[in-house]
């Protein structure tokens, strides 16, 4: 996603010094036009001496923690450090009250739309002050899709409320699922899923983006999804909903239950969990070809 979101920045006119632990997609995102760094210390020297310079972490959120460790000396009073990835809330707010009182600025930006959101148009949910996010807005709307963005609260706010949409994506992706494998087992009829999908998708009160999704799977991989694992992972998100919402008393079955169908599917694979693997596929590019880790 993060190289998606560079080529997507310098389309619109932005100057972008990009890193990465791997030096191919540092060397792919000066193709791209980025200014290549290949370390913390060339990303702030690559940076235009300006009064805040901002810095756009997209790391996974285990790591955000000895990112921050190595950056923060690195950079002057002032300077706006945003969390891009999708961190535990809880934690975002730590790390916020943390870098406030080193005197630099933070925003937490959940991103949603995958990769090819990423490169063509994503969907932003921001946390944090509310003068930082005007600040920003118009970078923020280049990179996402029209109306595709918005401000949610205080820090925090941004990595909750992408959160809940994860939380939220695990139910919806259950019932399709759920559904599609009814139909494939009806002994009464020999249902054609793509052409289902394909009139699911054109008009009907279900058609969505993870609906498309599944029809580029089936074209992908068959309607039967052979190769493609009935084991389903999960990365976190749907889990932490349930907690948030255990915290505060409200009753989430259908979140829940997904996210127990996908850690039960360990060892226990379904023409359901090949349904919700192949669209984690279609959107997130997880690889869940058979016999392999989502």
């Amino acid at each position: 996603m993060g190289l998606g979101m560079v080529e997507n920045l310098i389309e619109h006119g932005h100057e972008v010094v990009a890193t990465n632990r791997s030096e191919p997609a540092i060397k792919e995102a000066e193709k791209a036009g980025a200014i290549g760094a290949y370390s913390l210390q060339e990303v702030v020297e690559g940076l235009s001496d300006q009064e805040k310079n901002i810095i756009w972490l997209m790391v996974p959120w285990q790591a955000v923690d000895d990112v921050l460790q190595e950056l923060v000396p690195l950079l002057k009073d002032g300077d706006l450090i945003i969390d891009g990835g999708n961190s535990p809330y809880q934690e975002t707010i730590r790390r916020s009250k943390e870098l406030v009182d080193k005197g630099i600025t933070f925003m937490d930006i959940g991103v949603s739309g995958g990769p090819g959101g990423a490169r063509n148009g994503a969907c932003m949910m921001t946390g944090g002050e509310k003068k930082d996010f005007l600040l920003l807005e118009s970078l923020i709307k280049d990179l996402c899709v029209e109306n595709g963005y918005g401000y949610m609260g205080k820090h925090g706010a941004g990595h909750f409320v992408k959160m809940v949409h994860n939380g939220i994506e695990y139910g919806m992706m259950q019932a399709i699922g759920e559904g599609f494998e009814v139909m494939k087992k009806a002994p009464e009829f020999e249902i054609d899923l793509e052409s289902v999908v394909g009139v699911y998708n054109n008009g009907s009160v279900i058609e969505s983006s993870l609906i498309g999704w599944l029809a580029d799977g089936f074209k992908k991989y068959g309607t039967e999804l052979e190769e493609v694992s009935g084991e389903v992972s999960h990365s976190g998100e749907g889990l932490w909903t349930v907690e948030a919402a255990k915290r505060n008393n409200v009753p989430v079955p259908i979140i829940e239950g997904s996210l127990r169908f996908r850690e039960d599917s360990q060892g226990n694979p379904s023409y359901t969990g090949k349904v919700v693997s192949v669209q984690r596929n279609m959107f997130g590019g997880h690889d869940v070809t058979q016999n392999k880790e989502a």
